[in-house]
């Protein structure tokens, strides 16, 4: 009976050895492929092109502005950036989603992914690239002071003193603070550069300080804006996309302008709004 005993607990531990022994060997298996999917999932989740595709969309943060974006006459969402954007969204293999955003708030709702990149003639500048990843320049522009025609304008310093009105957090922000004569002007800031061209228009600015693409396409002659005029030309500087900082999307989207320059659509897109490339 003993050896009976003896057999059947030694035929129980050996039982006991072989089941914590496989159970060993599928935790370290487990272990093993969880650890060889992890490098995976982390590239896949650093990848923030992986991101906009993964959904199927970019989302694309801009203002109201005319030639970039706007609502034309027959109430078709177009422009510049509106149908360079869709060419490129559609070179990556993902739909163009577009959400109106507030400028001054631009890089806060980027960093919130609320927007996946701000596309609306955006001036590259040190600062913009060093916190955020830009593409490379794709349009020149410029800073121009805009007043009602008949005002006497020999320079800025005529405006000292003078209302002078620019969009919240935009280029033209930055060159009236930067310029030794519009830093003792009145600045009011305004939440879309259209706005500026109302002030100035109604009299209750002397002056705006706007891009050149958006002056160019909205006043003078046979414009909303006929009595409203260019008269003087500041920093020259160039357009740029940018995206949140570190993301490979930047890349991809100067790729897609790459393309697109060597079989002319963009070439096409800028005369058809009266736009020059940058080189």
């Amino acid at each position: 009976m003993k050896r009976l005993v003896s057999a059947f607990l030694a035929g129980a531990m050996a039982l006991s050895l072989a089941a914590c022994g496989g159970s060993a060997s599928t935790s370290t298996a487990a272990s093993s492929a969880a650890a060889s999917a992890a490098p995976a999932s982390s590239a896949a989740a650093d990848s923030d092109l992986a991101y906009i595709r993964s959904n199927g969309k970019m989302v694309i943060g801009y203002t109201v502005y005319e030639p970039m974006n706007y609502t034309d006459a027959d109430g078709n969402f177009t422009g510049f950036d509106t149908e360079l954007a869709t060419a490129v969204c559609e070179k990556l293999g993902v739909e163009p989603e577009f959400v109106e955003i507030n400028w001054d708030t631009k890089e806060t709702e980027l960093a919130a992914k609320s927007i996946d990149c701000i596309w609306n003639g955006l001036t590259l500048t040190d600062d913009r690239e060093e916190n955020m990843a830009c593409t490379k320049p794709y349009v020149k522009n410029a800073q121009v002071v805009v007043v009602k025609d008949g005002t006497d304008y020999t320079s800025t310093a005529d405006l000292i003193g003078k209302t002078v009105v620019a969009e919240a957090g935009s280029a033209g922000e930055t060159t009236i603070t930067e310029n030794a004569d519009l830093s003792q002007a009145d600045f009011i800031s305004k939440d879309v550069q259209t706005d500026c061209l109302m002030e100035v228009a109604a009299g209750t600015a002397d002056a705006a300080v706007l891009d050149l693409t958006l002056a160019s396409a909205m006043i003078g002659e046979g414009t909303d804006y006929a009595n409203l005029k260019m008269v003087d030309e500041l920093n020259v500087e160039e357009y740029g996309v940018a995206f949140r900082k570190g993301s490979d999307a930047a890349e991809a989207v100067d790729n897609a302008f790459d393309e697109l320059k060597a079989d002319g659509t963009m070439q096409a897109l800028a005369d058809k709004y009266g736009l020059t490339l940058a080189e």
